[in-house]
């Protein structure tokens, strides 16, 4: 069985570690100027499991999904203001013919709606791609499997929205090969084209299960897969010699794809081994991403590698005598406004789980790697334990994230009893920024800026170029245009309060 369908069934891995998780309670590796808080404990109705990135919306609240719970236990779509208060807007429901269990990225577009994948569900039971406005009404987009043979696709888990308004994701099954997964495209409508299905090379050499796109600065789409490649070898019982532990790979818009790199291709895998997080590109323009196994210790690697393929593995897990320092990375890194990474890793760090119950870390460009907290650092890990997916930088500096087990309720379904997970918020005296919801634009495009306090504002320049604009109600959001004269660099807006910059330069597009 393949790493993410293990994951998927690790409910019965906590109702067999409670009993010790109980016995063991660590203390917080705390570092000075750091304040972590749980803001929610999911307690089934509400959602269960969160699994995907969170997103900051315009509105100043915070948007995610959770891949069990809900009123029927398909999963749930909520929201979270920045004080933990908490609304479900939306449980799937699977035995209604509704999609199920949401997982991966949720995207809010310029429209305001969100959009995003469930892994199961749809009119064939194979996954769905659909989109929910902000009040909760709900569309199904497109249903995996509608072609004979699944040819289209199964099981969704990546989704990302491109510069010219389409979005691109992949799926780990399906395909006109033998079912690997394939990257495709879906219009905001709906309509959705096959680009490539993956092992439909000879000995898979193309990939197998592609987890998540990023796309790039040349316009180009680059990805992981978690398996297959041309390097097999076994180490510590991680790589399958039939299988490949993995790729990094570029595709074009039009589907031409070009593997870049193999994984394991060093002595004892200590490259990394089985990549399953979406990756970042960095404002150096490399890619940055994680392992979930395989660099000197078998627990996984931080990474970095060029566009041409030129890969560096920056860090290994587990270093660190008992893991104190992290293993098994599930999630993707986030650069922050500091110039450093962040992430999470699953299993690791000094809490009283059976391998440990996950950390948050930060790690500089050059590969030192401090941890920041360890999960279930409190008493029956009401904290959180597990965090399955990455972090996301809000406009007033902190970090959110979630877990995927763990926080004080202990009853997700009418059957069931294990933790329903948490979502937690994490400073560490970061300031405010604003960010734009597009990275990138033409000169006349409609652009929305987010920001914490930008009431009052008194001016919107695109690096340097003033243009005008009208902030919302709540003062989290501007409307603007992107200005004639623009070019590529720092969105800044002055406020009573000081002149916020973007975290990132905004591209502007020819």
């Amino acid at each position: 069985m393949k790493r993410f369908a293990n994951t998927l069934g690790r409910l019965n891995w906590w109702k067999r570690a409670y009993a010790v998780l109980a016995l063991f309670a660590a203390t917080a590796m705390a570092l000075p100027a750091q304040t972590f808080t749980t803001l929610n404990s999911f307690e089934g109705p509400d959602g269960g499991n969160p699994s995907g990135e969170l997103v900051q919306a315009a509105n100043g609240q915070i948007y995610g999904t959770t891949a069990y719970g809900g009123v029927h236990n398909g999963g749930a779509v909520f929201k979270i203001t920045p004080g933990g208060a908490l609304t479900t807007l939306y449980s799937f429901s699977q035995t209604n013919g509704d999609a199920a269990d949401p997982w991966g990225a949720f995207i809010q577009a310029a429209n305001g709606d969100f959009f995003g994948i469930t892994y199961y569900g749809g009119s064939y039971n194979s996954g769905s791609v659909f989109k929910i406005t902000p009040g909760g009404v709900l569309t199904t987009l497109y249903s995996f499997c509608a072609q004979s043979g699944c040819p289209d696709g199964q099981y969704p888990l990546g989704l990302v929205q491109a510069a010219n308004g389409d979005f691109y994701g992949t799926t780990v099954y399906g395909g006109t090969g033998p079912y690997d997964g394939t990257v495709f495209k879906i219009t905001p409508g709906g309509s959705l084209t096959t680009l490539h299905s993956f092992c439909s090379q000879g000995g898979c050499v193309d990939g197998e299960f592609p987890f998540g796109l990023v796309q790039g600065r040349d316009g180009n789409f680059y990805g992981t897969t978690e398996y297959g490649g041309a390097y097999t070898g076994v180490y510590n019982h991680t790589c399958k010699v039939s299988s490949g532990c993995g790729t990094f790979y570029r595709i074009t818009p039009d589907g031409t794809l070009n593997t870049l790199y193999n994984f394991c291709s060093k002595k004892d895998c200590t490259d990394g081994g089985f990549p399953v997080a979406p990756l970042i590109q960095s404002a150096n323009g490399d890619f940055y991403g994680t392992t979930w196994s395989g660099g000197a210790a078998g627990y996984g690697t931080v990474f970095r590698v060029t566009p041409e393929g030129k890969l560096t593995a920056l860090y290994t897990f587990c270093s660190q005598t008992g893991c104190t320092d992290g293993a098994g990375s599930a999630a993707g890194l986030i650069e922050a406004t500091d110039g450093n990474f962040y992430g999470t890793t699953y299993y690791g760090g000094v809490s009283g789980c059976e391998e440990g119950c996950g950390t948050i870390f930060k790690i500089t460009p050059r590969g030192a790697l401090t941890t920041l907290y360890t999960f279930c650092s409190e008493s029956e890990c009401t904290d959180g334990a597990n965090p399955n997916a990455g972090l996301v930088q809000a406009t007033n500096g902190d970090f959110y994230g979630t877990t995927y087990y763990g926080g004080s309720s202990f009853r997700c379904s009418s059957t069931e009893v294990f933790s329903c997970g948490t979502v937690f918020s994490l400073s560490v005296d970061l300031g405010p920024f604003v960010k734009t919801q597009t990275t990138s634009g033409k000169v006349g495009n409609s652009i929305k800026i987010l920001g914490t306090d930008l009431t009052g504002a008194t001016s919107v320049t695109f690096n340097g170029t003033a243009a005008t604009f009208t902030v919302n109600s709540t003062g989290t959001a501007i409307s603007t245009t992107v200005p004639t004269g623009a070019t590529t660099g720092t969105v800044q807006v002055v406020t009573p309060s000081g002149t916020l910059s973007s975290n990132v330069p905004f591209r502007v597009l020819p």
